[in-house]
């Protein structure tokens, strides 16, 4: 069962495939991009239900392409993930229409919970 497509964008290796071994058997659509650029060159193409895109990247950061989608794709969620220490970073983005934001390390259970919230598959308490 399809529960919606996800674009993953972070620079490292490690946390886009932990996003994708976490998401796939849960039956989400999981692609991977290695920078905002390619990140959004990609949902040019193809819309997402939901963006998991990291804070600090090289060329365009986080908070640019959250800017950008939320522009471009106003229903489409946006999570964020940051490092440890830019926590302050993170709440501005929630400001400026982020759902919610995660902090690395995380575990499989702390994103899956994030994205069933952002997509709607289960209510908060």
């Amino acid at each position: 069962m399809d529960k919606g497509k996800i674009l993953v964008i972070d620079d490292e290796d490690i946390i886009t495939e932990s996003c994708h071994r976490a998401l796939t058997p849960e039956g989400y659509e999981v692609k991977m991009a290695k920078n905002g650029v390619d990140g959004l060159k990609m949902f040019e193409n193809e819309p997402f239900d939901l963006v998991l895109v990291d804070i600090k990247m090289p060329d365009i950061d986080g908070i640019e392409v959250l800017r950008k989608v939320k522009e471009g794709w106003p229903d489409t969620e946006v999570i964020m993930i940051t490092e440890y220490g830019t926590v302050a970073t993170a709440v501005s983005a929630i400001k400026l229409g982020a759902y919610d934001y995660i902090e690395k390390p995380f575990t499989p259970e702390v994103l899956l919970s994030s994205v069933k919230k952002a997509i709607g598959l289960e209510v908060e308490e």
